[in-house]
């Protein structure tokens, strides 16, 4: 039977995005599998900002030069629509280029570092157009005009957007990303030398044809409701919902493999040092301070606290200061306790005096919505330190200094009472 001229085969999304997948693994040595898999399913999805509800952020972070990133950054280019790079541009200037006729562009961020380094001062123009510009819809008010002649306009922010830099983020942009962690690569680690002369025609090539097979499944996209991984809610939700539509849509193994590349990266941004600072203290606090305590002196708190092994709280600012009792409360009044009201350091008394302190009830909420979950020692701990708090045994106060440090043994050994 022969075709009809107007029907065109149909395009295997799957094997596209093998191929997609299979230039990028020519080119850039990525952590782990998962990190393709993210990848190829991101640039497609760039392909899709104008059915889509929102946009993961796609963020390659390295602690060293020399680990892959811009390259990374590089291949993405050319398999992106409208791709524009940039190391440094304005918060105005890139809203007028979203709203630029031609439709939205794919924004890349190379030396993102320089944005939001300790020395870029902060930019909070630019964190503000790219916490907004994750959702469709966002808009910021600016001033438009020359001279005293100026018309207050809005403009959208809505676009897709993939950086690479040194360091970390700010917490609100990498709650909004799939982040990758770059490294240098090892002496068995090789990949082809790319060419912009030779290869860029080979990403545009594949680029086109994302364009046509992404135009099949617009409408498909627009409607869809991909079911997330058990345990995946919130704003990992909404960071992973475009790139599971994509795979779900392309068919193969493409959903049991995005799925599985969700959990992966989820798990290791947990994991890595991007928790904000405030979620590193409650958890430092409940697994390697109070360690079952309820109650604990500042002193006590600070002395276990600065002395931990690979934790920021001995040099925590830029000039090499400590974490001090009045850093200590900032930090934590930010939470609050079960009451709602915020977590703030109480009056215990401890022998003849009432030194200020924290309770492990007032934190207790904290903990449970924010820290990952305990280590299983933390029944022992609790177990012992419960006797220390009646004062019962010195030697049992050996074993929790062994555990949770002599500081918070001392401290859980003294028979602790509210202040009147």
């Amino acid at each position: 039977m022969t075709r009809p001229e107007n029907t065109m085969p149909a395009i295997d999304g799957a094997g596209l995005l093998d191929e997609v997948e299979a230039f990028h693994r020519r080119f850039n040595v990525f952590p782990t599998d998962a990190a393709y898999v993210a990848v190829a399913l991101w640039d497609a999805h760039a392909h899709l900002i104008d059915a889509l509800d929102g946009t993961a952020r796609l963020a390659f972070l390295s602690p060293e030069p020399g680990s892959g990133k811009s390259r990374a950054l590089e291949i993405v280019e050319t398999l992106t629509p409208r791709a524009a790079t940039t190391v440094n541009a304005s918060a105005n200037a890139l809203f007028r280029l979203v709203a630029a006729d031609g439709g939205g562009p794919t924004l890349l961020f190379d030396e993102i570092d320089t944005v939001f380094g300790p020395k870029a001062g902060g930019n909070e123009e630019v964190r503000g157009f790219l916490n907004s510009g994750y959702r469709r819809g966002a808009k910021s008010l600016r001033c438009v005009g020359d001279g005293s002649n100026q018309n207050a306009e809005w403009f959208e922010s809505f676009c897709a957007v993939a950086m690479a830099g040194l360091g970390s983020l700010p917490d609100t942009i990498l709650t909004r990303s799939v982040i990758i962690r770059m490294r240098k690569k090892a002496p068995n680690e090789k990949c082809e030398p790319y060419r912009r002369r030779v290869h860029e025609n080979q990403g545009h090539a594949l680029r086109d044809r994302l364009a046509e097979w992404t135009a099949t499944i617009h409408d498909q996209i627009a409607q869809a409701w991909p079911e997330m991984p058990e345990g995946v809610s919130d704003r990992p939700a909404d960071v992973w919902e475009p790139l599971l539509a994509v795979a779900d849509a392309a068919g193969g193994d493409w959903s049991e493999r995005a799925r599985s590349a969700c959990l992966t990266l989820i798990k290791a941004a947990q994991e890595g040092d991007e928790a904000s600072l405030g979620v590193r203290l409650l958890t430092d606090l409940r697994d390697s301070v109070f360690c079952g305590a309820d109650r604990m002196p500042t002193a006590a708190i600070l002395e276990v606290l600065l002395g931990l092994d690979d934790a920021p709280w001995a040099d925590l600012t830029d000039d090499g200061r400590a974490l001090t009792s009045r850093g200590l409360s900032k930090l934590l009044r930010q939470y609050v306790r079960p009451d709602n009201t915020p977590i703030r350091p109480r009056g215990i008394r401890v022998g003849s005096g009432t030194p200020k302190g924290y309770y492990a009830e007032d934190l207790s909420d904290a903990w449970a919505r924010y820290c990952p979950s305990p280590p299983d020692s933390r029944n022992i701990r609790h177990a012992a330190t419960s006797q220390l708090t009646r004062g019962e045994s010195v030697a049992d106060s050996e074993r929790v200094a062994d555990r949770c440090g002599d500081a918070a043994a001392e401290a859980v050994a003294t028979p602790l009472h509210i202040a009147s």
